[in-house]
């Protein structure tokens, strides 16, 4: 008996109104970045305001497809140097991660997450800002970029009727400033690549 769902790649022809409308939602998010991933964390999409926060990355291959966003964030030749709460950050991904292998028993984020558990923990812990207190509700991630200290909030959205298993297995993850002066901070950023 064939699946209730199809499963199709998102370049499928099929797909392509689900494409242009996960474009459009990652394009009316800029100046702020958004990114669309998988199941497993791979990244599908991102729109223009995730370049500029990738610079500092030492290893491009963590930036080469596929891009597994878990890796690229927590690998020391990643973004973590630049994570100003690794620990804190690097503790919410992982309970993240963990909760959703609890939930799906998926034996490639069983390795995912064996696989960044091992990387270096931090030895000292960067705390949050006093004034980027969300309740428990949002764990902040602050970055340090050229000098820069950016501190976003992030909700993940996925799409609630899906009618194709790739697109139930999506989830745009949108990167909100924390505060007023990274909000101006990636508008400058867009400023310089959109002038260049």
């Amino acid at each position: 008996m064939p699946p209730v769902f199809p499963e199709r790649s998102l370049d499928d022809p099929a797909l392509a109104p689900a494409r242009r409308a996960i474009d459009v939602v990652l394009k009316g998010h800029e100046p702020f970045p958004a990114l669309a991933i998988d199941r497993h964390w791979t990244l599908i999409t991102a729109n223009a305001a995730v370049a500029p926060l990738l610079s500092g990355v030492a290893d491009v291959t963590l930036i080469e497809p596929p891009v597994n966003v878990l890796r690229l964030s927590l690998h020391a030749n990643g973004l973590a140097p630049h994570i100003f709460n690794l620990p804190e950050w690097r503790a919410h991904l992982l309970e993240r991660l963990r909760q959703q292998i609890t939930a799906t028993g998926d034996a490639v984020l069983s390795d995912l997450h064996r696989e960044i558990s091992a990387y270096a923990a931090p030895t000292a812990h960067k705390p949050s800002s006093p004034n980027r207190d969300f309740a428990g509700i949002a764990v902040p991630l602050e970055l340090i970029i050229d000098g820069a200290r950016l501190s976003f909030i992030s909700t993940t959205t996925i799409f609630g009727t899906p009618v194709d298993i790739t697109l139930a297995e999506l989830a745009i993850e949108s990167l909100f400033p924390a505060d007023q002066a990274t909000a101006e901070a990636l508008k400058e950023m867009a400023a310089v690549v959109r002038d260049s």
